[in-house]
């Protein structure tokens, strides 16, 4: 069970007396005899393994199963609500209105979408507005933001499996996109 010198701890001890293949009670006198220490731990697992379940086949009574309801409905109020994704509700078409109302190329928007932007890197003036195009909350934007790790990643043919690239500034994807700098200033200040 261990090498020689070494005492095995109480968990592996019971562990190891859990799996016997011959649980009866010469494998028990045999771990007592080894593990004297351990001695009441084996007993009460003994015991536990040992121990016939019964098997209830009678259906639950009205009132067990009221009960029960009521326990679920109350554990059920106290779970938080599944975040919203905001990115995951807007359609094509959606996307270009989006892109239309921050008056910015598609490419941009794209790079917003697929979270390939870094969220620190936007402008708090330009995150109000994307939340407001989208018909969301910048809360809601941010919760969602590091939630999708593969957002990125396109269904396109290809040789390789599709990985998720680093995100990238806010300011360099309007630079690729061709933002003239007036334009991209204006955005950095967060105004539209």
């Amino acid at each position: 069970m261990s090498p020689a010198g070494h005492r095995p701890s109480r968990e592996s001890v019971l562990d190891a007396f859990a799996v016997e293949s011959e649980p009866g009670r010469s494998t028990l006198e045999r771990y007592l005899r080894l593990y004297p220490e351990y001695a009441g731990d084996i007993i009460d697992l003994s015991r536990e393994l040992s121990r016939e379940i019964p098997e209830d086949v009678a259906p639950l009574s009205a009132a067990d199963q009221a009960l029960i309801d009521a326990a679920w409905l109350q554990h059920a109020k106290a779970m938080p609500a599944a975040p919203v994704d905001p990115f995951a509700a807007l359609t094509v078409d959606d996307w270009r209105i989006v892109a239309k109302r921050l008056d910015v190329p598609r490419q941009v928007v794209t790079a917003l979408r697929e979270r390939r932007v870094s969220l620190v890197s936007i402008p708090r003036g330009f995150l109000v507005m994307l939340a407001e195009a989208m018909r969301s909350s910048v809360a809601q934007l941010e919760s969602s933001w590091g939630s999708t790790q593969l957002a990125g990643v396109r269904s396109y043919k290809a040789d390789s499996k599709p990985l998720v690239g680093e995100q990238v500034a806010f300011e360099q994807v309007l630079i690729e996109a061709g933002v003239p700098p007036e334009r991209r200033a204006r955005l950095m200040e967060g105004a539209n």
